[in-house]
């Protein structure tokens, strides 16, 4: 079922004008103008010491879809003052991207924090941004971390929509917040402020987050709530005053449908009727007109053509006046979750050896993100999981203890419901967006990287000019031809590539060519984070002689110093297998100079590095005359112009269109191989198809006999700064020889693969090498069905 919803009940009657009222149209408008994205990143630990790599995957959601709004994603470490330690920016493909960040081996030991999001979210509140705190070890440091047992917790109370009415039954969430985790185990009554040693009604805790309860109150009587936990910390707290009149909306989620009654005392009969709206991801899906409210009628609204997610419920009155307001999750009894089945399982748990695993394939599902981490390890999952970021915290702002609870197998669904009791839709504001007061757009998202350029001739702005651009890629060479506007600016959009790129660039103009510059900037920045970052409930103290390293630290500071070796032995066979590989020296070159747009099966090919045939000769052009069969050099005004077969052909430097003259002074020592292709070439643009001559300079080597296509060619060259570059997660292969000598094992992290492509044909396996002792394995998979936009999510312990 597709995720873009549709209204899918009208309950009363609505004339034409009432159809378009205020609310309906500012939501509409919210919705199509102002998408919100939100992310999750999944770490391949817990937890680090100084001078690991973090690795994550990130996901990002418009609402509950994969969004294709953002094509970037910045990631920024901080530690607890807030000071920048780095900066990155990786690209995102359908809402997916990965990425890593180093640790320095100076960090000292304390709560860091990534902070991820897109240009895009920068546009709205940064409440919706993710920070992350990442605790980070590091045994050389003065001080170390101990938690604080001594943070404290408040408590707070939250009538049910918002209302609390004489002689309503009333359903009361309680809310504990700390900047550590709230009690677990914790119970409270309620009392009338004049009686408070009579208790009226007594609750435990449903959780650390949540507890419920109900009254019937009375007007004229004050109540108050009393909280405590097991170490005897208690806290009283006032409960609203009760109102004499007023409306009260009920709530409840069931399997088949979300069910909801008004009750009202002593209300106004000026208004006419009360309206009842219905959105989730700030989407309009119900719509109810209420004429007159029958305490104890009962509303459905059926969950058949509704997903996942929050439903936000909101009475509006005849003049739009908000008169309650709930949220709930639509069928927390049944997930929509579709999980991937493991087959031909082979799973050892002796030291080094050998396990692997088939995923069941998923026709609608493109990649799978796998990790497998040793069970006495910790997850990023499991404080805040992929599920409950998509439906939960992404768009709660407030601090929600353990998160990934709601959505576990033996979530607590009463729990789920009084968390949302306690809380407010913040993505929109009704007052706000009725009175026409919408967000303000500076950010716009941008297609990948793009860089805004001026061309500069003697010194001044170059209008109207045309300028070759070329590149190389892992395609090939890559080449743009663009015009400077009246300004001399242009602008270079949808570039994707990682760390630095050289642009070789040339006027098409004999005139100035030498006196001519190209400058160009980046229409994309980091977004400096104005809050203050989270509070943490773990403090620093310092550090003795006496202090033992904990098993977790000791394990993660000998992996590093193994994931060294690691490294270096895998770098060693990588550098035998290039060593191994032998080409004909010339079609070698051949390979590394020219790309796919310059290769023709009609070519004749000089090869000057090899064979340093040309030696003496002064100019290229009419060295070649008399080589090539059928090519002719005539001059025309003292410009050598070359036909071949009557045919008048091109001429590339380095693959960028020249005119002959601008060779004249090439000196063939700087000259690594020449290329005369006859007939048509994808390189041509046009005028290929009579052929082209294609001399490439070199580019390396103190002999002139290797080339290194990375260094500078002819032509003028300007550096762009692309994407960061992700690090290789490198894992011991124990079947080469090269491992066994490896003294300690201990990693945590058996296998990381956050785009494992599922395979057409073929089953999509999973093969990793166990640590010295690990005995359980545990298996994350995550994923999305791109048919229906459903999650796919495996977290289970292996045996």
């Amino acid at each position: 079922m597709s995720k873009k919803l549709i209204l899918l009940f009208i309950f009363g009657v609505f004339n034409p004008y009432q159809a378009q009222e205020k609310a309906e149209q500012a939501l509409k408008t919210f919705e199509q103008k102002y998408p919100q994205e939100k992310i999750h990143l999944l770490f391949n630990k817990e937890n680090y010491v100084a001078g690991e790599n973090i690795w994550f995957k990130s996901f990002v959601f418009e609402g509950y879809n994969p969004s294709n709004i953002s094509t970037s994603l910045f990631v920024e470490l901080y530690d607890n003052n807030k000071n920048q330690i780095s900066k990155k920016i990786f690209p995102l493909l359908n809402g997916e991207g990965s990425g890593s960040i180093l640790l320095p081996e100076t960090l000292k030991e304390n709560v860091y924090y990534v902070r991820a999001y897109t240009t895009w979210m920068a546009n709205f509140s940064e409440d919706f941004q993710l920070i992350k705190p990442i605790i980070v070890y590091n045994p050389s440091s003065p001080e170390k971390i101990t938690p604080d047992t001594n943070s404290a917790w408040s408590a707070f109370v939250y009538p049910e929509s918002g209302t609390f009415v004489n002689g309503i039954n009333t359903k009361f969430a309680v809310r504990l917040q700390s900047k550590d985790v709230p009690p677990l185990e914790w119970e409270g009554y309620v009392t009338e402020i004049d009686k408070p040693d009579t208790k009226m009604i007594t609750f435990k805790g449903l959780d650390q987050n949540v507890g419920l309860f109900n009254i019937t109150p009375e007007s004229g009587k004050k109540y108050q709530l009393t909280v405590q936990d097991k170490k005897g910390q208690k806290q009283t707290i006032n409960l609203p005053e009760v109102s004499s009149s007023g409306l009260n909306l009920q709530v409840v989620s069931s399997a088949d449908n979300v069910k909801y009654t008004l009750k009202t005392k002593n209300i106004s009969p000026e208004a006419q009727y009360y309206k009842v709206l219905g959105t989730i991801n700030n989407q309009l899906v119900y719509k109810a007109k209420i004429n007159k409210i029958s305490d104890g009628l009962q509303y459905s609204i059926p969950n058949n053509q509704l997903i996942n997610g929050i439903l936000q419920l909101t009475v509006f009155d005849d003049k739009e006046n908000i008169v309650a307001n709930r949220l709930t999750f639509v069928q927390p009894q049944l997930l929509q979750i579709k999980k991937p089945a493991l087959q031909s399982l082979s799973i050892k748990n002796g030291s080094r050896e050998k396990s692997s695993f088939d995923i069941t394939k998923d026709i609608n599902c493109s990649n799978y993100t796998v990790l497998v981490i040793d069970s006495n390890t910790n997850s990023s999952e499991e404080e805040q999981s992929f599920l409950s970021t998509l439906w939960l915290t992404g768009d709660i702002t407030s601090n929600i203890s353990h998160p990934s609870q709601y959505f576990t197998k033996n979530r607590n669904v009463d729990a789920l419901d009084a968390l949302l009791i306690s809380e407010k839709w913040k993505r929109f504001d009704w007052k706000y967006i009725i009175s026409g007061n919408y967000p303000s757009i500076k950010y716009q998202p941008e297609n990948y990287l793009s860089y805004k350029g001026k061309v500069n001739i003697q010194g001044k702005p170059a209008p109207n000019t045309d300028l070759n651009l070329m590149f190389a890629s892992g395609s090939g060479t890559k080449l743009f031809q663009v015009k400077t506007d009246n300004n001399g600016f242009f602008t270079l959009n949808n570039l994707a590539f990682e760390n630095s790129m050289k642009f070789s660039y040339q006027l098409n103009s004999k005139e100035s060519k030498n006196e001519s510059s190209v400058y160009f900037q980046p229409n994309f920045s980091f977004i400096p984070y104005k809050k203050e970052l989270p509070t943490s409930a773990l403090k620093l103290t310092e550090r003795t002689v006496e202090d033992k390293l904990s098993t977790e630290i000791a394990r993660s500071i000998t992996t590093l110093k193994t994931q060294k070796v690691i490294n270096e032995k895998i770098t060693d066979i990588e550098e035998v297998v290039i060593k191994g590989q032998r080409k004909d020296k010339t079609k070698k070159l051949n390979s590394e100079l020219s790309s796919g747009l310059f290769r023709s099966a009609n070519e004749q090919i000089f090869d000057f590095v090899n064979d340093p045939q040309a030696q003496g000769s002064t100019n290229i052009l009419q060295w070649l005359q008399g080589r090539v069969a059928g090519l002719q050099i005539q001059s025309q005004n003292g410009t050598s112009t070359p036909y071949l077969r009557g045919s008048k052909i091109g001429i590339y430097l380095d693959e960028m269109a020249i005119e002959a003259d601008q060779i004249s002074s090439l000196s063939v020592s700087d000259i690594a191989m020449v290329k005369v292709i006859k007939g048509f070439f994808a390189g041509g643009f046009g005028g290929g198809n009579g052929g082209a001559i294609a001399i490439y300079t070199r580019r390396g080597g103190s002999s002139g006999s290797i080339i290194d296509s990375s260094k500078p060619s002819q032509l003028r060259q300007i550096t762009l700064n692309g994407y960061d570059q992700e690090g290789p997660f490198n894992n011991p292969n124990y079947e080469n020889q090269s491992f066994k000598d490896i003294s300690q094992d201990t990693r945590s992290v058996l296998y990381w693969n956050p785009y494992l492509e599922v395979q057409e044909k073929e089953p999509t396996s999973v093969q990793f090498y166990n640590n010295d002792d690990a005995k359980n394995y545990k298996v994350i998979i995550i994923g999305f069905d791109r048919n229906n936009d459903t999650p796919i999510y495996y977290n289970e312990i292996l045996p």
